[in-house]
């Protein structure tokens, strides 16, 4: 096929005035052609032989050919005969076979024409004529063209709206329903009628013929059209693999390939009954009720258990998948087989069993293990649920299909593999399909391929494709990644199982993404109480008079005598028994469970287990100084990597603080890690260059400086027994690459799963994950996560978007009552961590960091953590904790108190400020150039919410006569405040404070101070007031932090002037 497009090319550069090939025709006639679009070479033309002193022995030979041919040479043989034939003098020669290799970009010229099939050839002595070789091109090129564009004219809407009757370029086509349509060969050149019956070689690139190697052009035609241009249309010359368009062509091309049995054809028709049924049952029972039904678009169902059956029978043995909200209840209940009288429960509004918000019913997600009665394999079944959010559930599923895949120890994606559901405008619209195809190939984060289902209602919501993409098609999103795309019609069901076969297969073979298309359309709006034809009046009068294609098909099989009408009622009956049975049963329950409809089960992981007992996250030393020394070495047994300088200078560094018991930031973190490993837990550490650390801090992967992609991962070779350790840089993407992580989170909880942003502000482009599935996934869908969001926070002049990881967002979300205290108990702190939604904090040492990270897998139950991480305290050197705070019996702070002078002698201490994060050390440094150690208490929250109402109430009461105030570097309506303060109100009420009457002078002198000493407290001259907390810190702004540096400095020195008043 390629020598066909370029000769094609080549013509061109031949004169106008000339036929096309006719430069070919003064060659010698086993000449090399040159397949290049600028030069060419052919041997010298041969020489004439015939003169006197050569007639005698040429007559001789002439004899002896006469008597047998078979006794002469056979080039003498092929001359003779061309002689006998009428050959010109000169032409009845053939010159030898050329036995020297061919150059770059040269072809014999006899592969150019046919060697069998009737038709006469070159090595057959015949002499060439330009026609033969410029129409076996065109038919090269024509099935070029058939195999490139035959999809923009296949016949692939039920509606028949996006494609017409193509126009066919002339009347000798005969019975060819629409042979040759200009948009497809590009009139790369006119036949005749007479052509019809020509007899043309096959390219290798086309497998039409099966084993025959030549046919007849009108049979060539018959086929392409019959592959490509009938109901289903394939675009995969884009691929840039030879072999894998060859697989795709031997599986479309051959005649009669999507033919089906008779067994076959009945299992069509049945699950297309159920799928049919189930639709027109619920109709039936709640019409008013929404339920985004699949009417219009049945065959989804038995497609999708078609791939399922394929994927079964190659080995797959757990399939998870993610869909929107349309047929999401059909899926549910024929695919997986949810039991009916769950589903139909769910349309009562019931109240529910188990604790939680629960969700709507065409979001719910559910985990099934069934019998493939057509494999008679096990298959295990998951649907995710999803929000509103069309496609935000995509990475979700490549998530945890990529970590079932870990765990099952499956490299290759041969036992658990994803299949995706989209509707045509949410595919083509949505960003997050993007980001998550392109982790598809990426090794730490590829699934080994998915299959994508598209349900194409040519319509979304209200809006046409003309108005809603720019691409021709919905799917032109999956060629970016090489995946072959299957558009098929829906109403031909037997092309649509087809096309899953092939798309199953092709995931199996080749373990990379495959799109299916279902061109189908939205028999109601957008929802059953949705009104359509506001705005597509004619589309929706064309769908009205639209048969459903169970009546299309029922009515094709009876006329195949495959089934009778009796049978075919007989499945529709029978389904209808089966629903108004479930619907009975459905009536006697009194209750919904949201656990029935759990799509991540961890079995056997609350069993057993004290629900408010916390195991210790404190480590033993030699633990410590193991993981530290062998994070602080090179490779050992491996001279010859060559480590950089610079990195060999902050490896000494590590190793002189783990002599001296001491960690910064990345030691602490390592040693958590490193001590789950040991412990036998998973971690993984994805997001934006995390292996190094975007502030060049971490440097978990050591790179040889001379020898390509060989590195070194030292926590991943701690014990010979740990578990593995994965760190990997992720692509440009934050949506999709959170998603993934909270996917694979969700799959098992013995795993410590982190993501990282590059700078912490970044997490506003997967807010969408946040919000929907962090935040509220276990209350709506009771499905716990232990992901942690690690968000470098600090404002350190870095300007707007380098500096807030937006802490007041997350504490917005924050589920926790302001107004309710609870009641202390020795389990305070684990029933708070249990009752909340997550875990906000703000740590400022290693070792609250390196307890945190150990304190998610220490507790019974799972809770995300977003953790504010810091940027300039990696650094710092008074940011270092001592073994003493991570040894055994050691656990997280949520409340750092006061430890210096001033907690010596609380009754004096004037101000009590409370602060979380790097600020601290801003306020510390002030306090001490100022002399106020005595003065001024400072309390660290470091865990922010749940609220450590019973710490933050002792150290209160601790400073009796302190003014109490709330220290943050953000501005005021951002960061803690806005969380905090109602809480402190709440801790605050009923408790007086008792202060000098001076000290209620005005604002001025709060602000400034009067410059004298404080005169002598007595009993006159104090007052007993409620306790309140003032703020300190920024003024409100609209941007998180200035881009100014003088600013910057202006407003800290503000900050720090402020919190020294007394």
């Amino acid at each position: 096929m390629h020598r066909a497009r370029v000769v094609l090319q080549v013509s061109n550069k031949v004169g106008k005035n000339e036929r096309f090939a006719s430069w070919l025709l003064n060659k010698s006639q086993n000449a090399a052609v040159t397949v290049n679009a600028s030069r060419w070479k052919s041997s010298t033309a041969a020489e004439p032989f015939l003169n006197g002193s050569s007639s005698a022995y040429v007559e001789t030979m002439y004899n002896s050919w006469l008597s047998d041919p078979n006794s002469v040479h056979a080039s003498w043989d092929a001359f003779f005969r061309n002689a006998t034939n009428g050959a010109q003098p000169g032409a009845a020669y053939t010159s030898p076979p050329n036995l020297a290799p061919y150059n770059k970009n040269e072809v014999p010229l006899t592969a150019l024409v046919p060697t069998s099939g009737g038709m006469s050839s070159i090595s057959a002595g015949s002499p060439i004529n330009e026609k033969i070789i410029d129409d076996h091109l065109a038919v090269q090129a024509i099935i070029r063209s058939y195999q490139s564009r035959g999809h923009l004219v296949a016949q692939l809407d039920p509606l028949g709206i996006s494609t017409g009757d193509p126009a066919s370029s002339g009347e000798w086509h005969g019975d060819l329903r629409a042979f040759a349509n200009e948009a497809v060969i590009r009139q790369h050149v006119r036949f005749d009628e007479a052509d019809m019956d020509r007899v043309f070689k096959l390219p290798s690139t086309t497998f039409i013929g099966e084993k025959e190697k030549a046919l007849p052009l009108r049979e060539i035609l018959s086929r392409l059209e019959q592959a490509y241009c009938n109901n289903i249309g394939i675009e995969f010359m884009f691929i840039n693999s030879l072999e894998q368009c060859n697989w795709i062509r031997q599986r479309m091309e051959p005649p009669n390939v999507t033919k089906m049995s008779p067994d076959q054809k009945r299992l069509i028709l049945a699950r297309l009954t159920r799928s049919t049924g189930f639709e027109n049952f619920l109709a039936k029972k709640w019409s008013s009720e929404k339920r985004f039904g699949l009417e219009g678009c049945e065959i989804l169902i038995p497609a999708m258990k078609q791939v399922i059956d394929v994927s079964t029978r190659l080995g797959v043995e757990s399939i998870i998948m993610g869909m929107p909200h349309r047929g999401r209840l059909n899926v549910l209940a024929n695919v997986c087989r949810k039991p009916l009288h769950q589903l139909f429960t769910q349309f009562a509004g019931l109240e529910a069993e188990d604790d939680g918000s629960g969700d709507v019913k065409y979001h719910l997600g559910t985990y099934i293990e069934r019998l493939n009665r057509v494999t008679n394999k096990n298959i295990r079944l998951a649907v995710c649920a999803n929000p509103s959010h069309l496609e935000a559930v995509d990475p979700i599923v490549q998530g945890k299909t990529r970590a079932e895949q870990f765990y099952r120890g499956d490299n290759e994606g041969k036992k658990v593999m994803s299949i995706l559901l989209h509707g045509d405008a949410a595919f083509a619209g949505q960003g997050v399909v993007f980001e998550t195809m392109h982790l598809s190939d990426l090794p730490a984060y590829t699934t080994h391929g998915t299959i994508h289902i598209v349900v194409n209602n040519q319509i979304g919501f209200t809006t046409d494709p003309r108005h809603s993409r720019s691409s021709a098609y919905c799917t032109d999103v999956a060629r970016v990644v090489n995946a072959p795309i299957f558009h098929v019609n829906s109403d031909n069901p037997e092309a649509v199982m087809h096309v899953c076969n092939v798309a199953a297969e092709w995931r199996a073979t080749f373990h990379k993404d495959v799109v299916i298309d279902i061109v189908s359309y939205r028999r109601n709006g957008h929802n059953e109480v949705d009104e359509p034809m506001f705005t597509q009046p004619l589309m929706y009068q064309k769908i009205r008079k639209t048969k459903p294609v169970l009546e299309i098909y029922a009515d094709q099989l009876i006329a195949e005598g495959v089934v009778t009408a009796e049978e075919v009622k007989d499945v529709k009956d029978k389904y209808e028994k089966i629903c108004e049975d479930a619907y009975n049963q459905a009536k006697q329950e009194t209750h919904i469970k949201y656990k029935d409809w759990l799509d991540s089960p961890w079995s056997g992981f609350f069993e057993g287990k004290d629900p408010l007992k916390m195991s210790p996250t404190g480590v033993a030393e030699e633990t410590l100084v193991h993981i530290g020394k062998r994070f602080s070495s090179p490779p050992p047994n491996a001279a010859e990597f060559v480590v950089h300088k610079g990195l060999l200078r902050i490896l000494k560094a590590r190793m002189e603080m783990v002599e001296n018991r001491q960690v910064d930031w990345a030691l602490g973190e390592a040693m958590a890690f490193g001590s789950l490993l040991k412990d036998g837990i998973h971690v993984r550490l994805s997001g934006e260059d995390v292996e190094r650390g975007t502030f060049s801090h971490r440097h978990h992967v050591l790179h040889h400086q001379k020898v390509d992609k060989a590195t070194y991962c030292p926590l991943a070779h701690l014990y010979p027994d740990q578990a593995p350790y994965t760190v990997c840089n992720s692509s440009l993407s934050e949506y999709g690459v959170l998603g993934f992580e909270v996917g694979y989170s969700v799959t098992n909880p013995n795993a410590l799963v982190l993501w990282e942003a590059q700078f912490g502000d970044f997490n506003n482009v997967a807010q969408c994950i946040i919000d929907q599935f962090i935040s509220s996934g276990q209350s709506k869908w009771v499905r716990q996560s232990g992901i942690v969001l690690l968000q470098p926070h600090g404002m350190e002049g870095m300007g707007p978007e380098h500096s807030s990881a937006r802490l007041e967002r997350f504490l917005q979300m924050s589920a926790d009552d302001p107004d309710y205290m609870p009641p202390e108990s020795p389990d305070y702190e684990v029933r708070q961590l249990h009752d909340c939604n997550w875990i906000v904090a703000n740590c400022s040492t290693p070792a609250s960091y390196f307890h945190i990270m150990r304190r998610q897998i220490a507790l019974p139950f799972r809770k995300p953590l977003i953790l504010m991480t810091p940027k300039s305290l990696l650094r710092h050197p008074e940011c270092k904790s001592s073994f003493d705070d991570m040894n055994e019996g050691t656990a997280f702070r949520r409340v750092i108190p006061e430890e210096g002078p001033a907690s010596q002698n609380p009754q004096k201490v004037r101000k009590l400020a409370f602060c979380s994060g790097r600020v601290y050390y801003d306020l510390l440094k002030e306090r001490r150039d100022r002399g106020l150690e005595g003065d001024i208490a400072i309390a660290r929250l470091e865990q922010i919410s749940p609220f450590p109402f019973d710490l933050v109430k002792a150290e209160v009461a601790k400073y009796p006569n302190a003014q109490l105030v709330w220290s943050q570097e953000e501005h005021k309506n951002m960061g803690s405040w806005s969380y905090v303060e109602p809480r402190f109100r709440t801790l605050l009420q009923n408790q007086k404070q008792i202060r000098a009457k001076s000290q209620s002078k005005g604002w001025f002198s709060q602000l400034f101070g009067s410059g004298q000493e404080p005169a002598p407290q007595t009993e006159s001259a104090t007052e007993t007031v409620p306790r309140t907390i003032s703020y300190n810190g920024r003024a409100t702004a609209a941007s998180p932090a200035t881009g100014s540096k003088a600013a910057h400095n202006k407003e800290l020195k503000n900050l720090l002037d402020e919190f020294c008043v007394l």
